[in-house]
């Protein structure tokens, strides 16, 4: 995984994430919030899949699916970079 998010996006510790490029803001639960601090931090996805099961107790297959999916999603949105691909 090589994503970071991009450099300006702002996260509120309620789950308001703002991007000052385009103006537009998006909510997250907490287990998203939870993604984007790893992000912020340049874990890996390993990293980030351990953080989700023994924070909120998902089984590891579960905490994989949900952070590709929701990398996917912020891919989607333009919020994050890639790197090395």
């Amino acid at each position: 995984m090589n994503d970071k998010l991009i450099k300006d996006i702002a996260i509120s510790e309620s789950g308001l994430i703002f991007n000052p490029v385009t103006g537009e803001s998006y909510s997250v639960n907490p287990q998203g919030i939870g993604i984007l601090n790893k992000l912020r931090e340049g874990s890996s996805l390993s990293e980030i899949k351990e953080l989700l099961v023994s924070e909120y107790e998902v089984e590891p297959e579960t905490a994989e699916r949900d952070t590709l999916d929701f990398l996917n999603l912020l891919r989607q949105f333009k919020l994050t970079t890639t790197h090395g691909s």
